[in-house]
């Protein structure tokens, strides 16, 4: 059988697990990474130190400082950098890459200025390369140990997120597929943003009750939000929704989850970030989500809560007391 040829834009935790795993399924792998000095580093010790320790990374994952000579031909690109980052890199990928390349997403993300999911990035800039987004609680700490895993290939076309089910999948990595690419992708990026709300829960001490609720109601204020968006609801009740949900609320492995702890011990968000040492997507996904609830006139109160102690500077303790202390609902009254 034929090797896929596979290019990872990106050399942090996420895209070095997915060079690891894709080499293990015998694909013909280039792993791109811009810096230079963390080229070298990983190309001696075959191991990415501060993104994924204790990894190694097969000698069969080519290593690269430039795509430009390997990305023409290829079968699949992937993006795996921050996702406030991909417009660049899809701009300088419009002149050479092939559009029959079928390029998969792995950020979680939507653009602050465009308020635009990643694949309409793409479609911007590249309309004619066929897109997929794959995702799902997926710690790369976990998929690089080769720990069972399962995901969602979204796609338009059923064929190719079929086709990238085919090579993802392995005997510790399960793909599902799925044709709600818009419901994967906010189900994806906006997980973040409750999982932050949920690390500043246990930050200021409060108990698995106060959790529950936070992951809870926040699935539905996303499903909210993506049913305006055009999103089918039952995509929430699947990995990409609830399954990414509870796993970046809940795991330490969480960036986010570990952010929002900071924030809820009294650090500010500066300094939480600098702290976790990796980009923390759902800071900026919160500043997106709050501006599309604002856009399309939808309740969010956990989003809106959740800016204001981001980007205003409101103590936590008080956005707590203003969420339980909202007008009366009624549970099921959705939307």
């Amino acid at each position: 059988m034929k090797k896929n040829k596979i290019i990872v834009l990106g050399g942090g935790s996420w895209g070095t697990a997915l060079a690891c795993l894709l080499a293990q399924n015998e694909e013909e792998v280039f792993l791109w990474i811009r810096d230079e000095n963390k080229l070298k580093t990983i190309s001696e010790t075959r191991e990415n130190k501060k993104y994924l320790p204790d990894v190694k990374i097969p000698d069969e994952v080519k290593l690269i400082n430039s795509y430009i000579e390997f990305i023409e031909d290829c079968d699949v690109a992937v993006l795996a950098i921050p996702s406030q980052n991909i417009r660049e890199l899809v701009t300088e990928l419009k002149d050479v890459i092939n559009p029959n390349t079928v390029v998969v997403n792995v950020s979680k993300g939507i653009e602050i200025k465009t308020l635009k999911t990643i694949s309409e990035v793409c479609k911007e800039i590249i309309p004619k390369n066929p897109f997929v987004v794959l995702s799902g609680p997926s710690h790369a700490e976990e998929v690089g140990k080769n720990l069972p895993t399962t995901v969602v290939a979204a796609s338009n076309n059923k064929k190719y997120a079929k086709q990238i089910q085919e090579i993802f999948t392995s005997n510790t990595f399960r793909v599902y597929t799925n044709e709600d690419v818009k419901g994967v992708e906010i189900g994806g990026a906006l997980k973040n943003v409750i999982a932050i709300a949920s690390g500043i829960s246990d930050g200021l001490g409060y108990g698995d009750n106060t959790k529950a609720a936070l992951m809870n109601r926040g699935i539905i204020e996303i499903s909210r939000l993506a049913d305006k968006l055009g999103a089918d609801k039952m995509t929430f009740l699947g990995l990409s929704g609830i399954g990414d949900l509870i796993v970046t609320c809940t795991s330490m492995h969480s960036r986010n989850r570990r952010a929002g702890i900071l924030i809820g011990k009294g650090k500010t968000v500066e300094e939480a970030v600098k702290e976790v040492g990796m980009v923390v997507e759902g800071i900026y996904t919160t500043e997106a989500a709050y501006k599309l609830a604002k856009k399309y006139n939808v309740e969010m109160p956990i989003v809106e809560e959740l800016y204001k102690i981001v980007y205003e500077g409101k103590k936590a303790k008080e956005s707590v007391d203003s969420l339980m202390t909202r007008d009366k609902k009624d549970e099921l009254n959705y939307y």
